[in-house]
């Protein structure tokens, strides 16, 4: 891997404006076999992923990471965002337009929305890293289900990554009468990570990617035959309508969600969802929103330690909104002071004390990046609950 690192970057010198400036054509052939080694490796390392269903070696991971950033090439002509920059001096100019218009009618959604998704984006970034994918990409999870594990299309699409189920087969997940591991976060998250390989492989494109999560990469493809181009911003009119839009939603999402969109950033806790007079409770407010009969049936434990709060709710077979419901403000309170008064049921509480190192060993090794995919499965909704639409 080091070789290959060095062989990249030796072609790269090579190729250098004097070079290139009296040699064009030789310069110009040793640029195309450069792109042509990167692609290659790309696709070694993507095939093996896929094939093993494994996680890559981290030698592998940290040098593919530095290729598939410029995936998002397009979007962001300095090939990958840089949060401690202007938004608007980073995104292609043809995005401008139809950000501000998502804004107008979803910004105010959106921006409620993170008032309890960071868990979940902390937990996607994790695995994502693992498999060297942009950070960015969790925003698809947003797009397609609105992070609801019991979000279920009119087609069968189901989870937070809306697989159909014989994608989700291939890709690793059981689906069947008694079993739904699309409705899983850590192995739908595993498996949407080897599906956005295996379509970056035929796009190396995160765009196209995701026009391809949509609509297929058949008609990818033929939009690319038709227009001739690989950019987005060229062929999107040859792609189905729904495909085109989804790539602006996942831009406005990837919009809103880093810049605020003109709202409260990340950890706001006074956010309010207003709605016809009416309000929506932050599951995230400074105190438990909960009734006189469940503090009556409720244990508080003083936790310290790298706990996170998803994990936990994992494992003790504990629906994450009904978690952050007991302990608002979990992940951010337990990362700034290092303990939390943890409060759960009776019943739950006996499972975390009797697990709790366990539990806490997890959620360090999802934290150093260094862990297997769970073996434990998320509390599934009722088949009654999964019959809403996406």
């Amino acid at each position: 891997m080091i070789k290959i690192i060095s062989t990249y970057f030796t072609l790269l010198l090579f190729i250098n404006v004097g070079y290139a400036q009296t040699h064009p054509a030789k310069a110009k052939i040793a640029l195309m076999d450069t792109t042509a080694t990167i692609i290659k490796e790309e696709e070694e390392i993507i095939d093996e992923i896929i094939e093993t269903k494994a996680l890559p070696q981290k030698d592998k991971i940290q040098y593919f990471s530095k290729l598939t950033r410029y995936g998002f090439k397009n979007l962001f002509p300095t090939s990958s965002y840089n949060a401690s920059m202007p938004y608007s001096s980073q995104v292609a100019p043809q995005a401008e337009s139809f950000m501000q218009d998502y804004l107008r009618s979803h910004g105010k959604q959106l921006s409620g929305m993170k008032s309890w998704c960071m868990p979940y984006f902390n937990l996607i970034d994790n695995i994502f890293t693992q498999y060297g994918l942009p950070k960015e990409l969790k925003y698809l999870a947003v797009i397609e289900s609105n992070l609801q594990t019991n979000a279920t299309s009119w087609v069968g699409a189901g989870g937070p990554w809306q697989f159909m189920p014989y994608t989700a087969r291939e890709n690793g997940l059981v689906v069947n009468g008694m079993v739904d591991e699309r409705r899983d976060y850590f192995k739908s998250t595993h498996a949407a990570a080897r599906y956005l390989l295996s379509l970056y492989k035929q796009t190396h494109d995160w765009l196209l990617v995701i026009a391809a999560y949509n609509g297929g990469a058949g008609r990818v493809f033929s939009a690319i035959q038709r227009s001739g181009s690989r950019n987005f911003w060229a062929l999107q009119y040859n792609l189905p309508e729904e495909s085109r839009n989804h790539v602006k939603k996942f831009i406005a999402t990837h919009y809103i969600m880093e810049t605020g969109g003109g709202s409260a950033g990340y950890g706001n806790t006074s956010f309010r969802i207003g709605s016809s007079g009416g309000t929506a409770v932050n599951p995230y407010i400074n105190k438990p929103t909960l009734s006189v009969e469940e503090m009556g049936n409720a244990e508080t434990e003083t936790i310290a330690g790298k706990f996170n709060s998803v994990i936990i709710a994992k494992n003790i077979s504990m629906d994450i909104v009904s978690f952050n419901r007991y302990n608002p403000l979990f992940d951010n309170q337990i990362a700034s002071n290092g303990k939390y008064e943890l409060i759960l049921p009776q019943d739950k509480m006996r499972q975390f004390l009797s697990t709790k190192y366990q539990i806490l060993n997890e959620c360090v090794q999802f934290l150093l990046g260094d862990a297997d995919m769970p073996n434990n499965t998320m509390q599934y909704k009722s088949k009654k609950e999964k019959r809403g639409k996406s």
